[in-house]
């Protein structure tokens, strides 16, 4: 006897639709399975006698439609094991069917052979039904399952087996990240049948609508509007590549890597600004800005025939999954110190397979910031093993150097020997900072910011006073900066 199960579709409406090929096939079954027994068809070949049995008790049993489907598509592989089954879904199986991608993948483990018969899919129904042309593009999603990130704004979307109200509102939610609440949408059952309902709502309403069942779809059109597609990555890296074409910006058109590199810098310190700020509004227009620098190199590259932001977007993508195998792998850890020695294991190990430099720190970028850079060396080098035991120590070096500089300053006063001693008193102080993990950069930044707001107050003070600086003494103005600093500023 062969082990065999045989799946059928039985449409998207009534009798009428279904193949002539399909009915013969029921109509000599003593019994057909079915995944839910509402459907039009079913009801009407049980009023000529043919008997079905439904899986709609399993749908009870479970939270998640995926348990739902791994449930039926067992219990039909265990019956196949002594009888031929049929099996039958609404519409044709090899559309929106995961159970039948179960059986089609399982199937063949157990010996037992899937044979799919047929049916009549929703899909050229639907087509006719909200007068559109699959052609200009379209996406099928599953509204048991649908993720912001599968959405195409601007393509056709048809989201089947949106069962229930609460699966609408689920569909419904996932959208509106996208969508205006009040996007057009249209909810159709049965397309193509004398059953056919399609109804035209407004997003935010798809839920009320308590007329559902296994035949509803929901139909939501493109977005035209080219200012509601601005949410779309897609359409960023549009507007770069048309900045840089031919007809675009002579600005955009004439920057180069090198030319760009000033502006990334300022960018990066303006988004510092906004964070240091908690101005949300800020940081929004200046992440924005740092990714139109990103955006900018990637065309750049694109251009070149080099690279492209896809490959950039691999890379890092690429880098992430490798570097947290707790995440994407079956590492185990315990707290962020586990995360941190496996990162460093797995950048060591990187570095193996890579070309060799000639030092360990040839790899760290030259044209970081100066203190950033110090930061980076001596971290290095700590990890080579190569740094004191103590920050007391670190210290007594920083001492050391206030020293040298100042024999320098008042005994030889030599300008480049002062520069000199200066730059090993800032390499000193960073070593210090990095004791505590607290970034020079950011250390001298937040000075920066407070001397900012200290001086901006003196000089409301002496506007005040209607008043030059020229008329104050330095004693005079250092007791505005106290008043500043008793404030908080």
């Amino acid at each position: 006897m062969i082990n065999e199960i045989v799946i059928i579709g039985l449409g998207a409406g009534d009798l009428d639709q279904l193949p002539l090929g399909v009915y013969k096939l029921l109509k000599k079954s003593s019994m057909c399975y079915v995944r839910t027994i509402e459907h039009p068809v079913i009801r009407e070949l049980q009023s000529e006698g043919m008997a079905f049995e439904s899986f709609d008790a399993v749908y009870e049993k479970h939270d998640g439609f995926s348990e739902v489907y791994e449930e039926i598509s067992d219990i039909l592989l265990d019956k196949a094991k002594n009888e031929p089954v049929l099996y039958a879904v609404p519409g044709h199986p090899m559309v929106a069917e995961k159970t039948v991608q179960l059986l089609l993948e399982k199937g063949e483990e157990k010996g037992i052979k899937i044979t799919v018969s047929g049916g009549q899919s929703f899909l050229d129904a639907l087509f006719q039904s909200v007068k559109i042309d699959p052609i200009e593009g379209f996406q099928l999603l599953d509204g048991t399952a649908l993720k912001v990130e599968q959405i195409h704004i601007g393509q056709h979307m048809i989201i089947g087996q949106v069962y229930d109200a609460y699966v609408a509102s689920d569909v419904k939610l996932t959208l509106m990240e996208k969508l205006p609440d009040d996007h057009e949408v249209f909810i159709v059952t049965a397309a193509g049948s004398k059953e056919e309902s399609v109804r035209k709502t407004v997003l935010y309403e798809l839920d009320r609508h308590l007329e559902l069942n296994n035949l509803t779809s929901v139909y939501v059109p493109p977005v035209k509007e080219e200012e509601k597609k601005f949410r779309e990555f897609s359409k960023l890296k549009q507007i770069i590549a048309r900045l840089r074409g031919p007809g675009g910006c002579p600005w955009d058109q004439k920057q180069t890597h090198e030319s760009l590199k000033t502006y990334l810098i300022e960018e990066v310190y303006e988004l510092i600004d906004a964070i240091d700020s908690d101005d949300v509004e800020a940081m929004i227009g200046e992440l924005g800005d740092v990714l139109l620098q990103v955006m900018l190199h990637a065309q750049i590259g694109e251009d070149e025939g080099m690279f492209s932001i896809e490959d950039v977007i691999e890379e890092v993508i690429s880098k992430m999954v490798r570097r947290h195998p707790h995440v994407f792998g079956d590492v185990k850890v315990n707290g962020v110190e586990d995360v941190l020695a496996n990162w460093q294991d797995i950048k060591e190990a990187e570095k193996e397979s890579a070309p060799k430099t000639n030092s360990l720190l040839d790899d760290i970028g030259k044209a970081l910031p100066n203190l950033i850079r110090a930061n980076e060396y001596q971290r290095r080098a700590a990890n080579a093993g190569f740094d004191w035991d103590q920050v007391s120590e670190a210290w007594d070096k920083v001492k050391e150097e206030v020293q040298e500089v100042e024999a320098e300053l008042y005994v030889a006063n030599n300008r480049e020997r002062i520069k000199d001693e200066l730059g090993d008193l800032f390499f000193a102080l960073v070593n210090v900072t990095r004791f505590y993990g607290i970034q020079a950069e950011e250390a001298v930044h937040a000075a920066n910011q407070k001397f900012y707001r200290r001086f901006s107050y003196i000089e409301e003070c002496v506007a005040r006073d209607n008043k030059q600086f020229a008329d104050y003494s330095l004693a005079e103005l250092d007791r505005y900066w106290d008043e500043a600093k008793s404030k908080g500023l």
